[in-house]
């Protein structure tokens, strides 16, 4: 629900549903950094989004809001280090900022492959084209560290 509708529903003013979000994120961040951790995950995803997932439970062991830059994505991939019990599997996109950031975080404990989406264009007319979608026609698995195996992932959607 966006803030302008809570605040309809709910009477209270707008600065006031800010800063009790503003509150609940850092109460909530607060909750994640004192009970994630030693977490035994196994299979993990990453995307440029930073964020983590892990590919079976669906938990969330790391998250980060920043920008695309080396800094943000050593900070990012520390934190998921951090958090997790044993060696895991980390499949991420193709962004490279993951490649210098990853070996320093685990110490080279960890099995990494970079997953990069290939795209083409839809067939349609050309006023139909600029809003939908590309179609994803096949992917390039790249091993960066360990053995991968990338099986698909069973999905709950």
């Amino acid at each position: 629900m966006s803030i302008r509708a809570t605040t309809r529903v709910t009477g209270a003013a707008k600065n006031t549903i800010t800063n009790l979000l503003v509150d609940l994120g850092g109460a909530c961040s607060g909750y994640q950094a004192a009970a994630f951790y030693d977490l035994p995950c196994k299979t993990i995803q990453c995307d440029e989004i930073w964020s983590a997932i892990c590919a079976y439970t669906k938990l969330v062991p790391s998250w980060l809001v920043g920008e695309r830059t080396a800094d943000d994505a050593r900070v990012f991939i520390r934190d998921l280090a951090s958090r997790l019990e044993n060696r895991v599997q980390l499949t991420s996109d193709g962004l490279k900022l993951y490649v210098s950031a990853v070996e320093p975080a685990f110490a080279g404990d960890i099995d990494y492959a970079m997953l990069h989406k290939l795209y083409d264009q839809p067939d349609l007319a050309d006023n139909e084209r600029r809003y939908s979608p590309a179609i994803c026609t096949g992917y390039e698995i790249r091993t960066i560290n360990g053995t991968t195996s990338l099986a698909p992932v069973a999905s709950s959607s």
